[in-house]
Formats: structure tokens, sequence, C-alpha cells
């Protein structure tokens, strides 16, 4: 079908699998997937069995990662998509723009103030455009939210109160992949966080002005396992009888029949002879380099105050959430099932996610009767949210949005903004003023 929209991805692990399962299947009257770009060309090969296998579609043509501006020229997509790692982010977005495309990037947008301020410069010169896809953002309970402050029902908000908590199983998996190198994920408060800030942004509908933070790494990592007189010898799960006994065993080679889901082996295992990524490291390793225990104070330019904690090694995952007003205060809970892991599917994904969730959204006038505000149900991986943003991407005339969800490279970059601003402050152990970092307009 002449007409469709051609796209590129960038980044192969498992976080593509929701584009490429998109475009081959869904979107396929409405976009073309013209060309994958990796430095391994194992989990390349994966994905072409994939479009033969789930969608029954050619394979689309494979770049090595030093080849990306070769396929831009030969394959002509009008977008890419950027799913590598995190602290490669900007180059792909940049090079990207510079060679005539517009760009959508997972979250965060990159990982530092020196990166995003090139990128907002690679955008003045070139007139391209970026969307940063915070899928939190459509989920029901979230989009909710959004409503009930659009209301008033709470009045002018004053402050926030926000903590998120990741369990022992998705929290530690962060801990085990390339992102426990602050220089690849910007730690916690950038990779994970910047969906939690972008959040409050768009709820408050405001950017930060001064950040003050504390982190500490107290569970995780090898100095803290010392402390409480636990030793672990070996650097990875996999291929290490002893690390059986380990509560956070996870090995990735097929070997057990619990992990043995999620494409672990294909992606990544069977791809480290040409990705030299090894998945499965151990959480109590010396490679841990990021804090897994978080406070973060923030005050906004409407003068808005809130504070936030993320702790990474909890008996259970989700958020608590709560707004208060002028008149009266709004509490969002979501406990949330199992969230792991790169490779699944999306039905997969919104079944894990579905058991043992929990979700409340409680309004608490100033001087009236508290009530509950009911929470729509969708399908789909991060509450339903994945499945919507895919419409607003791929639909030539997305139904109308008049929560205005779509998140754009300011968007990215005032999320980002606290995450780095904290990672300064702790550094300095003083408060940052944000614009200092990354000046926003506005």
């Amino acid at each position: 079908m002449s007409g469709r929209r051609r796209y590129a991805i960038v980044g192969t692990g498992g976080r593509s699998v929701m584009y490429f399962d998109a475009i081959l299947g869904d979107y396929r009257d409405y976009a073309d997937l013209v060309g994958l770009c990796d430095l391994s060309a194992t989990r390349m090969d994966w994905y072409s069995r994939l479009a033969a296998s789930r969608h029954h579609a050619a394979p689309p043509p494979t770049y090595a990662a030093a080849d990306f501006d070769l396929l831009v020229r030969q394959q002509k997509p009008e977008v890419v998509i950027v799913t590598s790692m995190d602290c490669t982010h900007h180059y792909y977005i940049i090079r990207a723009m510079e060679l005539g495309c517009d760009v959508i990037s997972e979250k965060p947008m990159t990982i530092d103030a020196e990166k995003a301020n090139a990128i907002f410069d690679a955008i003045r010169r070139t007139g391209r455009r970026l969307r940063v896809t915070f899928n939190y953002r459509y989920a029901p309970v979230v989009s909710r939210m959004r409503e009930v402050l659009a209301q008033g029902v709470v009045g002018r908000p004053l402050a926030v109160d926000f903590s998120w908590v990741l369990d022992t199983r998705h929290g530690a998996d962060y801990f085990r992949r390339w992102h426990a190198q602050k220089d690849k994920s910007g730690g916690l408060l950038v990779h994970k966080a910047t969906h939690h800030f972008d959040l409050v942004n768009w709820w408050i509908g405001s950017y930060p002005r001064t950040v003050f933070a504390m982190g500490d790494l107290k569970f995780y990592g090898a100095r803290a396992a010392a402390a409480r007189g636990e030793h672990y010898p070996y650097d990875r799960y996999t291929g290490h009888a002893e690390a059986r006994q380990d509560p956070f065993y996870f090995p990735i080679d097929g070997s057990s029949q619990e992990f043995a889901g999620a494409s672990l082996k294909e992606l990544y295992y069977d791809a480290e002879k040409d990705s030299g990524y090894i998945r499965d490291r151990n959480v109590f390793g010396d490679h841990v380099t990021i804090e897994d225990t978080m406070a973060v104070m923030v005050r906004y330019r409407n003068n808005v105050v809130m504070n936030y904690s993320l702790i990474a090694y909890c008996p259970w995952e989700g958020y608590r959430v709560a707004i208060t007003g002028d008149r009266g205060r709004v509490e969002l809970y979501d406990k949330h099932g199992s969230h792991i892991i790169a490779g699944q599917s999306d039905k997969e994904l919104a079944a894990a996610q579905a058991q043992g969730q929990q979700q409340s959204l409680r309004v608490f006038p100033m001087f009236g009767t508290p009530y509950d505000v009911e929470i729509p149900q969708t399908q789909g991986a991060h509450g339903g949210g994945d499945s919507v943003i895919l419409q607003q991407l791929f639909l030539p005339q997305p139904p109308a949005d008049p929560l205005n969800r779509a998140a754009s490279h300011i968007d990215g970059a005032a999320s980002l903004l606290v995450g780095i601003s904290a990672n300064e402050s702790m550094r300095t152990g003083l408060p940052v003023e944000c614009d200092r970092l990354v000046p926003l307009p506005g």
C-alpha cells in the first residue's frame, strides 16, 4: 500500500519489540519498517525470525551500528525510532536529524545536561521534530488523575508527595543490566524516575526550578553485601552452580524453566559474542555505580513543592502519590503485579502486570466527604498505556487527545532535568538551580 510512513529502529534489545510488532502488525497499513540497526547481528537476526514467525512478513534490512548513516541514506526513513542504550540516545537523535529524519525516542531522552543541550541545538539547526515516548501518561489511572486536577476539584496544587518502590524482581533487574552503571543510564533518577517526574510536570503544568537530593547504594552492590557479611564469588548467574542458592538467581541461557521465556537467551545470551553485553550480572557485584535509595525535594516554577522517594529493593512494587491543593487533596495508589522482562509480548506483559494489581484514586475535599474516582479498565502493558500511545504514534489521524499526552523534546528535557539536577546535588551536597544545567523556554 502506498503512502505508508517509513520507519527505522536503532537498538534491538527487548524494548524495541513493542514498536517492531506495531509496525509489522496492527499498523502495517500505515507504516513500513525499512531498517534495523544494532551493534549485534545476532539480535537483529532474532528480529528477522520474529518478522516471519509472528507477522509472516519479510525481514527488514539490517545494519551494523557503525553503518547508521548508510541505513538512512539507502533506506530513506522518515522517522528513526531510538531504543538503544540510554547513553547513546543523543548520538542517534542528533545524527538522524542531521540526515533529515524526525525522531521518536524512548525515555529518557538522554542522561546528562551536556547531551540534552546538544539535542536542543540539533533541533534548532535542523528544524526536525523529536517525540519522547512517555507511555505512563496514557495509563488510565494516570490520565484520570490529570482530569481530576484539570477539573479543579483540589483547587490550585500546592504540594506533591510521591513514593515509588521497586520490588526485588523488577528493581533487582536494573542492577544486573547496563543500567547499574551511571555513565550508561544516568542512574535510576534518570532512567526510571524520568517517567515519574514527567507525570508531575504534566499534572501540575510546570517545570522544575530547584532540586536537592540525597541518595546511596544501601542494598545492592559489593560493598553493601560485604557490610552484611555476605559474599558472592561469581560475577554473573548463568553457568555457576552455587548461584542457584542465591535468591536473585537469574540465568539467561535457557537452563532454568523459570527464566526460559522472554527471549532472554536469543536476545542476550546468544548475542554476547558480538555485543559483549552480559545481561545477568550479579546484583551484588562491584560493577554497580548507581544508587538504590533516593530522596529528592523539588520546587517548581509555579512554587509547588514535591517530596519524592525511590527505593529499589522492596517486597512489593507500586507507587503512592498525593497532590494537595487549596481546596482539597487527591491520592493515587497503584500496586503493580510482576513487571519484567524485555522481549515479552504486549499480551504477556499485561497478564504479568495484572497479577495482584490494586489501584485507587480518591478525592478528599477540604470541607466535604471523601469519594472514590472510577478508573477505566484498559488492556495492555504499562497499565494500558502502550496500546494507546501506539495509536498516537502510528495512525495518520489518531484519536483526539484533549489531555495533551504527546510529549515533545521540551517535556523530555523537563523530566530529565529533575534527575540530572538530583545527580548533581548528590555529588555536591548542595541545591541545584535547574536552568543552570538545561535552560528551558517559558
